[in-house]
């Protein structure tokens, strides 16, 4: 993404649910203000749930005219806390409850990043407390047109709100863009701007998730940007189609017209397995209609093979709930079903080492018989489908198939439970790592506390609400 930034000439366009106030993401930033500084048209839509407080980082980032920001669906009262939006939304708890959970940055309409990252420390693998497992793929050629046009569809939809028509005030900047002095590796470290705030809250961004975060990154020079610095890409040329959400689906309450939503586009590509679905999913939620086609799959004999999180690695517990109340029936219908760790082993692909961190599943991808392969942010639960937005790219590529399918088979075997159900009513864990703990009856590695909460929540967690 900062390469796309450097080397971008005239326009960069940015749609994110969810923008971090820590070093990955004022890095990232940094290169986008420079762009703007260079005459780069700059276009940034963020969904407005996780920016409580954040109005003076975000006015403070588009202090330059060439950088533009929009909010989509926004609280429009009580901005400066969570509570406060809450409540002075309260008679429009259908329309805010549903959000725009599309990912993707364009460079120029011409080269594109899209998938089931969002910005900060966490989906960079940076943190020092827990990082996400997650996907994008790098995108040229006509396909980006697609995604440029589904992001000016949201750009110009009724719910997109630029800033100054939500925030009046003028902030207190700290100051223009700086940039550290290089570091002994030759490589820059980039501060974002920054509003004069309160120090719980330097940036005044959606703050991090750990008080124990870094102050800075180093952003690398990646063989990525290498390659884009010299006019040869490396990619695999394939065919592929966009699979986008309307903007209108947040207004269907709940109840969208199948052309408003890619679910049952999703559906269909699954239907048309002869062999096998490989799906990963961090919040899977099947429910009747998933555990029916299940059943379908395994009746044409078609292997269905799950990676989701295992409860003590979610950082969703309640979406859990409608997790474990089809793991059995799933089990029962012919799906494998791994779960993640909450610290990874050692795969063999190209996951890279966690550290010391705790780990969770974010990546979101299906594979149909190793040869069609869609990427995108939509997860496999009622929220994706029936309330928030999404977006996918769809791939015919055996190769980056086999990639994926190769990132499943690493982590399933590396870092992960398979999930086995017994004749007396229980389920099993088994570690499929050497040395890895089987553990009966009871979610592994997971506080007894918090079983017995999402217990006593289950009956007040419809599936459509997770």
């Amino acid at each position: 993404m900062a390469a796309l930034a450097d080397h971008a000439r005239h326009t960069l366009d940015l749609q994110y649910y969810l923008m971090r106030d820590d070093a990955s993401t004022r890095a990232l930033l940094g290169r986008v203000d420079a762009a703007a500084r260079r005459g780069v048209r700059v276009r940034v839509l963020l969904d407005d749930l996780n920016t409580a407080g954040a109005d003076d980082a975000l006015l403070c980032l588009t202090r330059h005219p060439n950088i533009e920001l929009r909010l989509y669906n926004p609280f429009p009262a009580g901005r400066g806390s969570t509570l406060t939006r809450v409540l002075a939304s309260i008679r429009d708890v259908r329309r805010v409850n549903q959000r725009m959970h599309n990912k993707m940055f364009v460079a120029d309409n011409a080269i594109a990043v899209t998938g089931g990252r969002n910005l900060g420390d966490a989906y960079f693998v940076q943190s020092l407390a827990s990082n996400f497992v997650d996907l994008d793929v790098i995108a040229a050629g006509p396909v980006v047109r697609d995604l440029s046009a589904s992001f000016d569809r949201f750009w110009n939809s009724e719910l997109a709100y630029p800033l100054r028509t939500l925030v009046t005030k003028d902030p207190d900047c700290a100051g223009p863009l700086a940039a550290a002095p290089p570091s002994p590796n030759g490589q820059r470290v980039v501060a974002g701007p920054q509003p004069v705030s309160s120090p719980d809250s330097p940036s005044g961004l959606p703050p991090a998730d750990s008080p124990q975060e870094r102050t800075s990154v180093e952003i690398p020079d990646s063989a990525f940007a290498q390659d884009l610095g010299a006019g040869r890409l490396q990619l695999a040329w394939v065919p592929a189609t966009v699979l986008a959400d309307a903007p209108s689906k947040i207004a269907s309450e709940g109840d969208p017209d199948r052309s408003e939503t890619i679910a049952d586009d999703i559906v269909t590509l699954t239907r048309a397995a002869r062999r096998e679905v490989v799906l990963i999913s961090p919040y899977f939620v099947p429910g009747k209609r998933g555990v029916a086609l299940a059943r379908e799959l395994h009746a044409r004999g078609v292997q269905l093979r799950v990676l989701t999180n295992s409860l003590a690695a979610t950082d969703a517990p309640i979406v859990h709930i409608g997790y474990a109340r089809y793991r059995r029936d799933m089990l029962e219908a012919g799906a494998e079903l791994y779960e993640l760790r909450s610290r990874l082993g050692a795969p063999r692909s190209r996951l890279g080492s966690f550290g010391s961190s705790l780990a969770s599943l974010h990546a979101k991808a299906l594979v149909i018989d190793r040869r069609l392969l869609l990427i995108g942010s939509m997860n496999m639960d009622p929220r994706s489908a029936r309330l928030n937005t999404e977006i996918a790219l769809v791939m015919r590529s055996p190769a980056l198939a086999g990639q994926v399918v190769q990132l499943f088979e690493d982590v399933a075997a590396s870092s992960s439970y398979r999930v086995e159900a017994l004749a007396d009513g229980r389920l099993r864990w088994v570690g499929q790592a050497p040395g890895a703990p089987t553990v009966e009856g009871s979610e592994p590695d997971a506080g007894v506390g918090l079983q017995w909460l999402l217990m006593l929540l289950s009956p007040f967690a419809p599936d459509e609400l997770l």
